[in-house]
């Protein structure tokens, strides 16, 4: 794609983040005719990931190469796109580049997603997407009936644990820097029952031979043999450009998000969020449907915008 633009006219809608929301945002709006843009910084939450999974007819599809032909489709619809990172949205939507550019928007959508935080235990960031995982929606089935461990991160971790039980009989529940007496008396009963090993104990590093995990070791010297280990990173939701813009906020166990209805309209006039810009949980699916309704909402937003200043209201 040429990735070129006019600094001289104003777009109709700037798409700030180039995943799978801001892709099918600005798709829909491209094939409504509006001028679009895209600014991407190339920074897919999913990158450490092989494949993606649960993506009706994208099922197993690498991520990059998911990315690569929404590209393409949105470049047959006159969308632009260019590498680069907003730096600052002023009044009337000017909207800064990090390379100095300066553009001008009538609306905006903010899909610039968020950043994981992994447990600082060696070896997690180095096997992240490969055999150290985070969803069994998104990994479980590849992975099914291994040796698994779940390497806790809060109490909330438990559930992390019972969930990933569907996906194989063998799971050990590895406490690391939370204390047994921190957990519910109901989550000891469910953990029993799905025959979860529960091992209470500072995780020291996950030893990977032959590049396979094949153990995770204590700080008490010993170790369990695991092929998988599941971990659920801190949230960090990229929300400082939504904070600027005055956008209200809803804190939520996993960071604090914008406030949005059902078409991803934020609090601000004129701007849109998408995608895991709006929640944790957002898959690829689920991020592609948030853009689609955006990119909808907008040009209806546009139209009528435009049809009551023709008619003089």
């Amino acid at each position: 794609m040429t990735e070129t633009y006019d600094t001289t006219e104003t777009y109709e809608v700037i798409v700030i983040g180039g995943g799978a929301a801001g892709l099918s945002a600005a798709l829909v709006l491209g094939r409504s005719r509006r001028r679009t843009l895209v600014v991407d910084a190339g920074e897919p939450r999913n990158a450490p990931a092989a494949h993606m999974q649960g993506f009706l007819t994208r099922d197993g599809m690498p991520p990059a190469e998911f990315l690569a032909i929404g590209r393409e489709e949105i470049e047959r619809y006159g969308v632009e796109l260019v590498r680069d990172r907003v730096v600052e949205v002023a009044e009337g939507f000017a909207v800064t580049l990090a390379s100095g550019r300066v553009l001008r928007a009538r609306r905006l959508v903010v899909a610039t997603g968020l950043r994981d935080e992994l447990p600082e235990v060696p070896g997690v960031a180095e096997r992240f997407g490969k055999d150290v995982l985070h969803c069994p929606y998104c990994h479980g089935w590849e992975v099914r009936d291994q040796a698994f461990g779940v390497l806790a991160t809060s109490p909330l971790s438990v559930h992390q644990a019972l969930m990933v039980s569907q996906w194989s009989r063998d799971v050990t529940f590895f406490l690391h820097e939370v204390a047994e007496a921190d957990l519910a008396a109901d989550d000891l009963r469910r953990l029993a029952a799905a025959g979860v090993e529960v091992v209470p104990g500072e995780v020291a590093e996950l030893v990977v031979t032959d590049d396979r995990l094949t153990a995770v070791r204590l700080k008490d010297g010993t170790s369990q043999a695991r092929e998988v280990v599941f971990t659920a990173p801190r949230a960090v939701p990229r929300s400082g450009l939504l904070e600027r813009l005055g956008a209200e906020l809803t804190e939520t166990p996993f960071g604090a998000y914008p406030v949005v209805d059902a078409t991803g309209r934020t609090s601000v006039p004129g701007v849109w969020a998408a995608g895991n810009a709006v929640g944790f949980g957002e898959q690829v699916i689920n991020a592609a449907a948030g853009g689609y309704r955006a990119g909808a909402a907008i040009n209806g937003d546009l139209l009528m915008a435009d049809l009551d200043t023709a008619a003089g209201v």
